[in-house]
This record gives structure tokens, C-alpha cells and sequence, in this order.
């Protein structure tokens, strides 16, 4: 069966496309890709780098590592919270803004393992003490420290102490050391960078959020930001003088009031990651998905496959393998694989390529 867009959807979905820069992207460095979206989620290490990557042509994964060991974009958890990239200098004031909400969503589970305020100041005390002068180590490695001291380590506790040691400003994601992940200290990693009053935050980050993600509701930048409704409302009504809004099917989207469409006849294709900014960052995303195909690109569990999206239209899912020094692309579409582009697929997996080439 064919599935149509709803029209008065449609140019929701274009407009969201060019705003991510997934089309007529203007930006130069995966830096400003960073900076642009505000925070990109990265919880699918690959498919994230794949995220910046497709919103730079050219760009190769390669170069998307190099950033990161170069402490140009960081990976850490923010926002609802779950892993994301930032730009560096957008780090400290993200993490102000979030920290205390992502510590009081996380404080029940916290008790439950026994994990207290002494012990985490125990913990934070031995990290940075063993991460001190330029140290890169992975979460074993700073495990097995706090297994000297006598502080219980398993892989539930583990993963909460170092998410409260992010959340404390005290570790960001170091350079990787073939492929494990390590941590270092913030401090030494980043340069001090302007910080905001809370109030100003919480604009910021809707600035950054109906910048690069509009036309969008107050409700999809909640979701997103993972401000309680209260905070999101100030946020918006900050901004709203440089926004403008639209009523569609009783909802009210909200635009920057300099967006120019940059129109085009010319049918567009991209294979999009998992969990990429496309789909994740709206509480409602019908006008890109279609509500019957969300329980086969969605999981119950909130796992968001990665999409073939035709123009701007999900059109089904797809996974990648590597053959032979060669990647290639497996999909499976929703409708008959007539209602898909063949030669746009083809330039689609080509870009994909170049991503992995060497």
C-alpha cells in the first residue's frame, strides 16, 4: 500500500531538512555542525559520526575522529539525558543547564545501588586525581582505581559514576585509543568558555533548537531539551521575537523569521543514521513518518532505526555492512521498491561510501 504525505505537512518536513542542513548545508566545519544543532544525539557511536558527516559533504569518518581526538566536538550526556555531541565550546554551559535535572532523574536509581553523595565526592576526587597531567583512560582503567580505594564498581555503578563525574564538569570523552572509548579532564581538554545565567541558558538553547530544527512546537523542543514544560515555555517566549508562527492541524509551529526557502523541483534521497536529529528530536513526527510505520522504524524500547528518507518522506530502513574493503547498503521499504528512486538510492549509498573511504 502507498502512503502519501499529508501537503499541509509537507513543507514542514522540506523546511525541517534544510534547517538541519541535511540540504543546501552552507556550514564548513564539523565544529559548526556541532554548534549549529546545538547538542546532535550520539547514542549509536557510528551512526552519529554519520550524523555530522552527512551535514558536511565531503566529510569522512576519519576526519569526524579526528575532531573528536581533538577535542573539537565532544560526546557526553545532556539534555533528556542520553549521549550526545556538542560543540567544545558549548560544553560548560550545557552541562550547567542540564546537570541538575539529569542528577534529579537519576537520584532514585542512584539510592538503589547505593551510590550517595560521599561516595560519588569520593569518586569524582579519585578520577581527577587520576587523570591529572594529560591522562586519556577508559572507564576500566578508572574503575580499577576506585577498586584500590575500596569503592564497589560493578557495570550499573560504573556507568553512574562516570555520567555524575560528566555532569560535575570534571570528565569529558578523551581521545580514543584504538577503538576504546577513554575520559579526560574537562579542565585540561577544553578551553574556559563563556558561561550564562540560567535564565539566558535555557534561551540559548532554544535559540539553537528553532534555529536548526524549526518549524517546530513547543512540546517537540520540551521533548528535545528535556526542560520541564515550565523552563521550555520561558525559553520560547525569549526567543519569540525573533521567530514567527504557523497553525496546522491545530498546532503551532514555530520559525526564524529570516528562514528563506531555498525551493527546488529536484527530488531528493538520503539515507539518514540511527537516531538521527531528523526523527529523534520532535515529540511528534508525522510529518515525516507516517503513524502506521512507526513501529517498524521506532522500537517499543526507543530505539530509531536508520531511515530512507525521499523527499523528506521515510520510505523504510536500511543497515550497512562492509564486504571486501566495500560498504554495502541492505534496505527494506515500506512501500514497492518502485515508489523508490533508483538512481537517487545509488547516489545516496555513493556519499555513504565517500564517508568510509580512506
Amino acid at each position: 500500500m502507498h502512503w502519501e504525505m499529508n501537503h499541509e505537512l509537507a513543507h514542514i518536513a522540506r523546511f525541517r531538512l534544510q534547517n538541519q542542513h541535511i540540504t543546501h548545508t552552507s556550514l564548513l566545519t564539523i565544529n559548526s555542525v556541532a554548534a549549529w544543532m546545538g547538542a546532535t544525539q550520539a547514542q549509536d557511536y557510528t551512526h552519529a559520526k554519520w550524523a555530522l558527516g552527512l551535514r558536511l559533504p565531503g566529510t569522512k569518518d576519519a576526519d569526524v575522529e579526528a575532531a573528536i581526538d581533538r577535542g573539537e566536538i565532544i560526546r557526553t550526556h545532556l539534555l533528556r539525558p542520553t549521549w550526545h555531541f556538542v560543540a567544545a565550546e558549548d560544553l560548560r554551559w550545557m552541562l550547567a543547564l542540564s546537570a541538575p535535572q539529569i542528577n534529579a532523574i537519576m537520584a532514585s536509581t542512584n539510592r538503589l545501588m547505593g551510590l550517595d553523595e560521599a561516595i560519588f565526592a569520593r569518586c569524582n576526587d579519585i578520577i581527577a586525581k587520576t587523570l591529572e597531567d594529560g591522562q586519556h583512560l577508559t572507564r576500566e582503567e578508572l574503575m580499577s582505581e576506585l577498586e584500590k580505594a575500596g569503592i564497589a564498581t560493578n557495570d550499573f555503578r560504573a556507568a553512574h559514576i562516570m555520567m555524575r563525574a560528566e555532569q560535575e564538569g570534571i570528565v569529558c570523552n578523551g581521545s580514543r585509543r584504538g577503538k576504546q572509548f577513554t575520559y579526560a579532564l574537562i579542565d585540561e581538554r577544553i578551553p574556559a568558555s563563556n558561561m550564562f545565567s540560567r535564565p539566558d541558558a535555557i534561551a540559548e538553547l532554544a535559540r539553537r533548537y528553532f534555529r536548526s530544527h524549526a518549524p517546530a512546537t513547543l512540546h517537540d523542543f520540551q521533548w528535545w531539551s528535556g526542560l520541564k514544560m515550565t523552563d521550555a515555555r520561558k525559553g520560547l517566549e525569549a526567543v519569540q521575537p525573533t521567530l514567527v508562527q504557523e497553525t496546522i492541524d491545530k498546532q503551532t509551529y514555530w520559525m526564524p523569521n529570516d528562514f528563506k526557502e531555498r525551493k527546488t523541483d529536484a527530488p531528493t534521497l538520503h539515507l539518514l543514521p540511527a537516531f538521527d536529529e531528523y526523527l529523534v528530536s520532535y515529540k511528534d513526527r508525522s510529518a515525516s513518518l507516517h503513524s502506521s510505520r512507526k513501529e517498524h522504524t521506532i522500537t517499543k524500547n526507543g530505539i530509531f532505526k536508520p531511515v530512507v528518507v525521499q523527499n523528506a518522506w521515510v520510505h523504510g530502513i536500511w543497515q550497512r555492512s562492509f564486504k571486501k574493503d566495500k560498504v554495502a547498503v541492505d534496505y527494506v521499504f515500506f512501500e514497492e521498491a518502485g515508489e523508490v528512486d533508483a538512481a537517487l538510492l545509488e547516489e545516496a549509498v555513493q556519499r555513504f561510501s565517500v564517508f568510509y573511504s580512506y
